[in-house]
């Protein structure tokens, strides 16, 4: 079968660049995903994304579907003569054309025929339309007089497979081969002869490099060249240089200065000016110190590139003078002095202003601090400062520079250490894998801020529901878990969410509330672990046994998950279930409270009896101080005494008194398992 490459190119005014790279994705996997359900073959795919196109190329496409044989069975040789004729019918053929087949069941009628495949340029205007449909744009835009849609308007459609136009419109626009080049550079049409072409084309003649990976690896070397020709280092974020790639369609990386007299401002709000408004790249030196440079990225190759430089120095210079004013304002001003300008800011409607919420969290900053060796008055203090940056001039400015720029005012207001730290550690960790506070007082605001909000939403009755999380309820779970195992600290988080819940006033939802939440908190645990090759058997048993200090959850299933490999795992995890369901269909009143050695008479119930009073005071000292491990591993010699007893013991004895102590034996035997995780669900 012949094949040919197809291209597609959708041009458009310019695209938000921080969705360019996600839109070329999904509307690359649109049109993959079209050709598949369309059983045509093809080979690589190429994807190329600008500021005012899309385009995706797919080489070697086949010409035309393949035949297909259909075959679909009728009624049996034996079925009313009406109901084979409707039959046929319905096939579109006469009653002899059917065919007779054997089957197990009997002789049936079928229907065969070969069903001649597509040419695939018919096919393509609907696989690339129901891809454009498909696209994850939040909100459409029409222009004109024209009711189409698209996240940009459109100005032109190419669409060639081989060297031919494929006759379709998309977006209002007839498919041609017509491309146009830069804006600026080569401001008409090209047309495109070939798909191969197209790449090659646009960068040689037209000013434009189509390919979004390329052209994001030519200005990572461009502006590492011209950071190492200042002697300095580009600091090249990787989300910054997606969006830049995203912004330029002929990339010209240009280097310009700044005042030094800026360098007194702390340096995250001089990156944070230049990165959000102008998408500069700054430079730091060997010991990453930042430097009075930045980096930009020009989208024209400039005859007089000094011109350039200059303009974006002049823009820059009031940036970097506001973030200077900001700066210096706010330090006339200390933290404590805008506690109460927190007042009028509701946090959440039913539960108060941030105020509100920075009196609860310094209450029970407090109350952990004391519980992990920390300083309950550092905590607190912390605890009552930790918004109120949140009213300076920088932040309501650059809000991203939040917790950093009160730690800054913190230590210029002579606030103890660990009070200036916590005011950026309380937003630790931010995303999966961040770091964590480093400091115990900060350890204690980080986690009584999120729990303060996971108490408050849920006894609120606002918990997350399906995807819907506006107070990243989930995130700030993971949060406080990591904080807790990773810094081993060894929290009852039951206690602490009760301590919490009674800090709000009035919560529709109380009764019950903190065993809500922990349930809700220990669920979160199940990701973690499965991201550790943990298996969830292995999570269910311990959170059988319901665990509230989550550092002694985090032991037991590293416990439990070693002791699942053991070889004798699985005859005791087996043991166990039928412990279990022995014990839960029996009236356990009568069965005596300890196991009476008299009335064992089986030599393998005494063997098992011997066997667990020989090793019970070791294991229980080994679970009382959470060394499970060694606990499981102890436990994992009862294997022989246990599989003796069920194979040549009868529970359910005649005896009353006998059946009642083998109850309690067993009984024993569960309980001891059952002090880190419940092993029958292994």
């Amino acid at each position: 079968m012949s094949q040919h490459d197809f291209l597609v190119e959708i041009g458009t005014e310019e695209l938000p660049p921080k969705a360019l790279k996600k839109l070329s994705e999904a509307f690359g996997a649109g049109i993959e995903q079209g050709l598949r359900d369309a059983d045509l073959n093809f080979g690589k795919v190429r994807l190329y994304a600008a500021p005012r196109r899309l385009a995706v190329l797919v080489e070697s496409l086949d010409e035309r579907q393949p035949d297909r044989e259909i075959e679909k069975r009728g009624p049996s040789v034996k079925a009313p003569e009406k109901a084979v004729a409707g039959f046929a019918r319905g096939c579109g053929v006469d009653a002899d054309a059917l065919e007779v087949i054997d089957t197990d069941k009997g002789q049936y009628y079928q229907y065969r025929s070969i069903q001649q495949g597509q040419p695939t340029a018919g096919l393509l205007a609907e696989i690339v339309n129901r891809s454009l449909a498909a696209l994850p744009i939040p909100k459409r835009m029409r222009w004109g007089a024209s009711k189409v849609e698209f996240v940009r308007p459109a100005h032109w459609c190419l669409m060639l497979l081989g060297d031919e136009v494929i006759d379709a419109e998309v977006l209002g626009h007839k498919a041609g081969r017509k491309t146009y080049g830069h804006r600026f550079h080569y401001n008409r049409a090209i047309e495109i002869m070939a798909p191969a072409d197209y790449d090659r084309v646009l960068r040689d003649n037209a000013y434009v490099m189509a390919d979004f990976a390329s052209r994001r690896d030519n200005i990572h070397e461009q502006v590492t060249l011209a950071a190492q020709n200042l002697g300095a280092t580009a600091v090249i974020d990787d989300d910054l240089l997606d969006e830049v790639t995203a912004l330029v369609e002929w990339p010209v990386a240009l280097a310009g200065r700044f005042e030094e007299r800026f360098l007194s401002v702390p340096a995250e709000a001089l990156i944070s000016s230049m990165k959000e408004h102008q998408k500069y790249f700054h430079v730091v030196d060997n010991a990453g110190q930042i430097q009075p440079y930045f980096i930009t990225v020009s989208n024209i190759e400039s005859s007089d590139p000094q011109q350039v430089i200059a303009g974006n120095e002049k823009v820059i210079r009031p940036r970097l003078s506001d973030a200077a004013f900001f700066f210096e304002t706010d330090k006339k001003q200390t933290l404590e002095s805008r506690i109460d300008r927190l007042k009028p800011i509701v946090f959440q409607q039913q539960l108060g202003t941030l105020f509100d919420k920075t009196e609860r969290i310094a209450k029970l900053a407090g109350e952990i601090a004391s519980r992990i060796g920390g300083d309950r008055a550092l905590a607190e203090r912390a605890g009552m400062l930790c918004k109120t940056d949140l009213v300076t001039e920088m932040v309501l400015e650059f809000d991203d520079l939040q917790g950093l720029m009160g730690s800054y005012y913190a230590k210029h207001d002579s606030e103890h250490d660990e009070v200036a730290a916590a005011m950026l550690e309380q937003y630790l960790p931010k995303f999966a894998g961040d770091q964590l506070p480093q400091t115990l007082t900060g350890c204690a605001v980080a986690m009584a801020d999120r729990l303060d909000t996971l108490t408050g939403l849920f006894g609120i009755n606002q918990p997350p529901t399906g995807s819907k999380d506006p107070f990243a309820l989930r995130r700030a779970t993971l949060g406080v878990l990591r904080i807790l195992v990773e810094k081993e600290l060894d929290l009852d988080l039951r206690e602490l969410l009760d301590f919490s819940a009674d800090l709000h006033a009035n919560l529709p939802a109380r009764d019950g509330l903190a065993d809500k939440v922990l349930d809700f908190m220990l669920e979160r645990f199940r990701a973690w672990f499965e991201d550790d090759g943990v298996p969830a058997e292995v999570f269910q048993a311990v959170v059988a046994t319901r665990p509230t200090r989550p550092l002694d959850f985090a032991k037991r299933v590293t416990a439990v998950n070693r002791f699942r490999a053991m070889n004798e795992a699985t005859a005791l995890a087996a043991a166990n279930k039928r412990v279990s369901n022995i014990l839960a269909k029996q009236e356990q009143a009568s069965a005596p409270a300890s196991v009476r050695r008299e009335l064992l008479s089986e030599d393998a119930e005494v063997a098992l009896f011997d066997a667990l009073e020989t090793i019970r005071n070791e294991v229980e000292s080994k679970f009382n101080v959470c060394d499970y491990a060694a606990a499981y591993e102890r436990l994992a010699t009862l294997r022989e005494p246990v599989d003796q007893f069920f194979d040549q013991v009868m529970v359910m004895a005649d005896d009353e008194q006998v059946r009642n102590n083998r109850l309690a034996l067993l009984t024993s035997l569960r309980g001891l398992f059952l002090r880190g995780a419940d092993i029958s669900l292994l």
